[in-house]
């Protein structure tokens, strides 16, 4: 038995496209055969079931309504897995054999552009090509056709990038031989590395690929001239081509990036911030973004988004954001009026992606142009604007009159969803279609009619005329008035209670009005289209709309946030100094009400902040707070404090927290050293460091040793502005030695056993832990409690306890090394006593006798010294 020639055609698709699972559209319905229907059924939770395919008997078969494809496609996507939308090429009514069937296109994790994506965030699809000594890399959101390039020198950098970008899909060549260690780092990500190529293409290759797709004869004026990033857009764009099958010309203008355009913020950094979500469950709520973002357009809300993720290293262009900010922060009706017409406003990248892809329906089209249409109040808005940045936005906006007059007066108020079902074009809009239409309503009327002129003439009062799409319109009389049928009535068919006519008048009008409607779907269909594609002919207008619109939405939200929180504008500089008073974490105001302000200050002269102070005291907090508010500063926004002058920052490195890295096997202390060391490696005098209990996971001596080192390295060599605290409480007499280093610490008030934390940071240090005080309050059970008490006491007056490290004694370094340590003796048992004496209750004989003891002592400790 041979093929039925509906499965040789499926079989002869699918052989095209092994790696993809293959939706054969079979009518209303996407079908899956064989292995593909056994995944998707399973991944879909749908029906398997089977279906004749010939020689091979049954084959496992599933499908999904056409209407309904979005969801289901995107299902597949999101749990990986590439589909090829095979569509009809021809009505079926009119084909001669198996209907014309093709792939228009493969969707992958990287090129998903259906309707649910989240219109907070963009949806990357990554390319990587390389050379010798670099690394490119290019990212590309096939839904908003943003596309850029930036080279990376080192494995660090790209991993930054990826987890900044966390791209949909990373596409590499098979030949580039770091792609497993990417696979692993990628499956840590939950993001899908394909190989696109076996190869990587020449240089000459993918320039003239690059050249030819945005019609230019040199790429320079994109700033693409790394033949790194050259290969990686090439390859990117080469995928899309493959993919996709249709119109790529949102995808007009490719950007390259340098790092050192912005204050460069490592993935565990941007963890540790909380930046764009939380540690604790992964979400928006509780982060940076989450109290900044006021947004109202999926535009703004993206580019909120890159702000906060690329903060700016240039001056003039952060105080040019300031200004923006502030004049809508000052003129309230201005930002309220802004934000009302902005919620108007649909997602225009995003829309227009999906339209000049061919994937938009009439309801799309309609949003973009109804958008489009709120242009004119926007400009009006600002006619009077005098701040530079806001005026500029508002003078370029292009409200594309014509285009949004044409789909008003070509698309009715609400489309249908589907395209070839009619209820797309306005009447009047056609004069063709208009005529079709009376056609058809003439027609329909007359059967209208003959319901009602049948039921006088046969007499028959329950008489119907009705419609289905299988046997037509007909004439319905049931059994009872059978006797009473007209034989001009011809029988069609035979119901349980009655049968159905039809008459040579009433089937010439059928003819009439269904090949009416069947042209006049056609024909709105194609109208359809003809306007559909005249969205490409302002596709570049439509973009650049887009980012101005998506820039005035980030500077009401940033000005409605500082509103609601008091911010205020930081003073910018170029020097190394950092003063923030009265100084207020952002997140934690916001969610808890109420926060106690405090200060930080650096400059030439204090560089390096040493923070003691108990545990639940506040010191991450703080810490957290300077990084965070440099942030805020540097992305554009006003920042909470009473006020500030900040010396930019290109880096922020954070060691804050603690956790084994099980995905790769280190441990807790191997994590901790290998963030010290990026940050070491990295750091240079404009960066911003923050150490949060440095030594931590190892011994008390070893910790005490690494984080003194640290110190010392960076005050000699980094010079970097940073703040360190630490529970190793000896550390604070570097202050003695290191010139550029201040002891502060986070004031506790003790009172009757209990201590109370005052979240104030003051000038000083701790020589204290309170660590059963805090255990205490966790709740620790009573004798835990009673019994660390009691062995702290023994401990502390008997000496028995581990001896401190002589750290502190003077280092012979030899010129190649850092600055010499303090030159502090380790507490020894005989200063104990001296510190624990009570002047007060001995009398002179006991104090002549106690010190000839303590000259006993104090020979045989010589001794033994001097024997080592």
């Amino acid at each position: 038995m041979k093929l039925t020639p509906m499965m040789q055609q499926y079989y002869e698709l699918k052989e095209q496209y092994p790696d993809s699972i293959l939706f054969f559209r079979l009518g209303d319905f996407y079908e899956m055969f064989g292995d593909d229907a056994k995944v998707a059924s399973k991944v879909l939770e749908i029906a398997l079931t089977s279906r004749e395919a010939g020689p091979q008997g049954r084959v496992p078969m599933c499908g999904v309504p056409h209407h309904a494809a979005e969801s289901y496609l995107e299902k597949l996507v999101r749990s990986g897995y590439r589909v090829a939308l095979c569509e009809q090429l021809e009505d079926p009514k009119q084909a001669k054999g198996v209907v014309k069937r093709d792939v228009v296109r493969v969707i992958t994790p990287g090129t998903f552009i259906e309707g649910n994506l989240d219109a907070e965030e963009n949806q990357f699809l990554v390319a990587l090509g390389w050379e010798t000594k670099s690394l490119g890399l290019a990212s590309l959101d096939m839904s908003t056709g943003e596309f850029m390039t930036v080279s990376l020198p080192t494995w660090a950098g790209l991993v930054n990038e990826l987890t900044r970008l966390r791209p949909a899909e990373i596409l590499v060549t098979s030949d580039w031989k770091e792609k497993d260690a990417l696979k692993s780092f990628a499956s840590d990500l939950g993001t899908v590395v394909t190989e696109a190529r076996d190869k990587q293409e020449s240089l000459a290759s993918a320039s003239q690929n690059l050249l030819k797709h945005f019609e230019v004869v040199t790429l320079t004026p994109f700033g693409l001239t790394s033949s790194a990033e050259i290969l990686a857009a090439s390859l990117a764009l080469e995928y899309v081509q493959d993919t996709q099958r249709g119109v790529l010309s949102h995808i007009r203008v490719i950007k390259s990036y340098k790092l050192d355009q912005y204050l460069q913020i490592d993935g565990h950094s941007r963890d540790n911030l909380e930046l764009t979500k939380t540690i604790r469950d992964g979400k928006k709520a509780g982060s940076l973004l989450g109290i900044l973002d006021y947004t109202a357009t999926g535009m703004g809300a993206r580019l909120l988004r890159s702000y906060l993720e690329k903060p700016l290293l240039d001056r003039k262009m952060i105080e040019s954001r300031h200004d923006a900010v502030g004049a809508l922060l000052e003129k309230t009706a201005l930002r309220l009026d802004l934000r009302d017409l902005l919620g108007e406003i649909y997602d225009l990248e995003r829309l227009l992606g999906r339209l000049v892809t061919g994937n938009g329906n009439a309801r799309d089209l309609k949003a973009l142009a109804g958008s489009l249409a709120k242009i004119p109040e926007i400009k009006g808005l600002f006619v009077q604007e005098t701040t530079p940045l806001l005026a500029a936005l508002a003078e370029d906006l292009d409200p594309l009159t014509d285009f949004t007059q044409l789909v008003a007066q070509a698309i009715v108020d609400e489309p249908a969803i589907t395209l070839r079902d009619g209820n797309l074009i306005r009447d009047g809009y056609n004069s063709e279609l208009d005529k079709l239409r009376q056609a058809s309503s003439g027609g329909k009327n007359w059967i209208r009619d003959l319901e009602v002129a049948e039921r006088e003439r046969t007499g028959i009062k329950s008489l119907k005329v009705g419609f289905n799409r299988v046997f037509g319109y007909y004439i319905e009389v049931t059994n009872a008035n059978a006797h009473l049928v007209p034989e001009t009535y011809q029988r069609k068919q035979t119901l349980a209670n009655a049968e159905r006519y039809i008459t040579p008048e009433l089937k010439e009008q059928e003819v009439l009005v269904l090949g009416a409607d069947e042209r006049i779907k056609e024909l709105e269909y194609e109208l359809f289209i003809e306007i559909r594609r005249r969205v490409e002919d302002h596709v570049g207008s439509i973009q650049e709309n887009a980012h101005i619109l998506g820039s005035l939405d980030v500077f009401q939200s940033l000005a409605t946030a500082a509103v609601k929180y008091h911010f205020v504008r930081p003073q910018m500089s170029e020097d190394v100094s950092l003063s923030i008073k009265q100084g207020r974490h952002p997140v934690v105001e916001a969610l808890d009400g109420r926060f106690v302000p405090n200060d930080v200050f650096f400059d030439e002269d204090q560089q390096i902040i040493l923070l003691t102070g108990p545990n639940m005291a506040g010191k991450s907090t703080y810490l957290r707070q300077v990084a965070l508010l440099v942030i805020m500063a540097q992305m554009g926004s006003f920042i909470p404090a009473q006020e500030a002058k900040i010396g930019l920052v290109d880096r922020i490195f954070t060691r804050i927290g603690a956790s084994d890295d099980l995905s790769t096997g280190q441990s807790t202390f191997m994590v901790e050293c290998s963030e010290t060391a990026e940050l070491l490696l990295h750091a240079t005098e404009r960066s911003l460091i923050i150490l949060d209990e440095l030594g931590r996971g190892t011994s008390t001596f070893d910790g005490m040793a690494i984080a003194q080192a640290v110190i010392e390295h960076i005050h000699a060599r980094v010079r970097a502005r940073t703040l360190f605290s630490t529970h190793f409480h000896e550390l604070t007499k570097l202050e003695y030695s290191l010139k550029r280093l201040v002891s502060y610490r986070v004031e506790v008030e003790e009172k009757d056993g209990d201590i109370y934390f005052l979240h104030r940071v003051s000038r000083g240090s701790t020589d204290r832990s309170y660590g059963i005080n805090v255990a205490r309050m966790a709740g620790m059970p009573h004798p835990v409690i009673k019994r660390s008490l009691s062995l702290l006491e023994k401990l502390e007056t008997s000496g028995n306890g581990p001896k401190q490290l002589d750290l502190f004694k003077t280092l012979d370094y030899d010129t190649t090394q850092i600055e010499s340590t303090v030159e502090i003796a380790a507490t020894s048992e005989l200063e104990k006593e001296l510190l624990n004496l009570d002047l007060n209750n001995v009398t002179p004989l006991e104090a002549l006798q106690i010190l000839a003891l303590w000259q006993q002592k104090a020979s045989k400790e010589v001794g033994s010294h001097d024997a080592d």
